[in-house]
C-alpha cells in the first residue's frame, strides 16, 4: 500500500454532538477569562494614568510648585507597567487558547475546508502542560509599545515645560539646569539621569519589538500557542 493510499484509508476525526457541547463550552470559558484579565489589564493602565494626572495638577499648581512630583511618578509608572506585564502573561494564555479554536475549530465550519489535526495535540499539550505563551520581558515590551509609551512621554513633556517656564521662562541653559537640582544633587546630573531614563525605556520598546519579529515574524502571526 502506497504513502497516500495509507493517508486516505486514515479516517479523520469527528466530533460527535457531546465534543461539540463539551468544545463550546470550553470555548466561551476562555473567552470570558480572557475578558477578565483584559479588564485587569485596563484597571492596571488607568492606575498609571491618575498618578500621573495628580502628580501633573501637583506639579502645576502653581509657578513655585517643585516639579520633583513627576520624577517620583515614572518610579510608579516603571512599577504599575511590571504589574501589567505579568498580567498580561496571563492574558495572553487565554487569548491565545480562544483563537486557536476559533482559527482551527470554529473558521473550518463555515468555510467547509479541511484543517491539520495537529491544532488538536498543540491545544491538548498546552492544557496537559499549561505554561506562559510570552516571556515576561516581551510582555513588558508589548504594554510599554501600546500603553505606557504614551504615558511616558507626557512625563517627559510635562517635565521639561515646567523646568522651562515656572516660575518665569528660562532665558539661558544654565538657568534651565538650575531648576532641575534636586537638593544636593545638581540639575545636570538630574537631566544626564532623565536622558539616560528616557532612552533606556525607548531602548527597551525596540529591543523586545525585534524579539517579538524574530519570534513570530515582521507582520506577526494571528495567534502564537507559544
Amino acid at each position: 500500500m502506497s504513502p497516500m493510499d495509507s493517508n486516505e484509508a486514515k479516517p479523520r476525526h469527528t466530533f460527535d454532538s457531546a465534543e461539540m457541547g463539551a468544545i463550546a463550552h470550553l470555548y466561551r470559558g476562555e473567552v470570558y477569562r480572557s475578558t477578565i484579565w483584559r479588564t485587569r489589564l485596563d484597571n492596571t493602565t488607568n492606575w498609571a494614568i491618575v498618578t500621573m494626572g495628580i502628580a501633573l495638577s501637583t506639579t502645576f499648581s502653581s509657578p513655585q510648585a517643585s516639579p520633583l512630583p513627576l520624577l517620583l511618578v515614572g518610579l510608579l509608572i516603571a512599577v504599575f507597567l511590571g504589574m501589567e506585564a505579568r498580567r498580561y502573561r496571563y492574558f495572553n494564555v487565554w487569548r491565545a487558547r480562544a483563537r486557536w479554536l476559533e482559527m482551527n475549530f470554529y473558521a473550518p465550519i463555515f468555510t467547509g475546508e479541511a484543517r491539520d489535526d495537529s491544532w488538536r495535540a498543540i491545544l491538548a499539550r498546552d492544557y496537559t502542560a499549561p505554561r506562559h505563551h510570552i516571556s515576561f520581558v516581551r510582555a513588558a515590551g508589548r504594554r510599554l509599545r501600546r500603553n505606557y509609551v504614551w504615558i511616558l512621554a507626557v512625563q517627559v513633556i510635562a517635565y521639561y515645560g515646567k523646568i522651562a517656564i515656572h516660575p518665569t521662562p528660562a532665558a539661558t541653559w544654565a538657568e534651565f539646569s538650575d531648576r532641575a537640582a534636586v537638593g544636593p544633587i545638581p540639575g545636570w546630573i538630574v537631566l544626564m539621569v532623565g536622558f539616560a531614563y528616557n532612552f533606556g525605556w525607548l531602548a527597551f520598546a525596540l529591543g523586545t519589538m525585534w524579539l517579538d519579529q524574530r519570534k513570530h515574524g515582521v507582520k506577526g502571526e494571528a495567534v502564537a500557542m507559544g
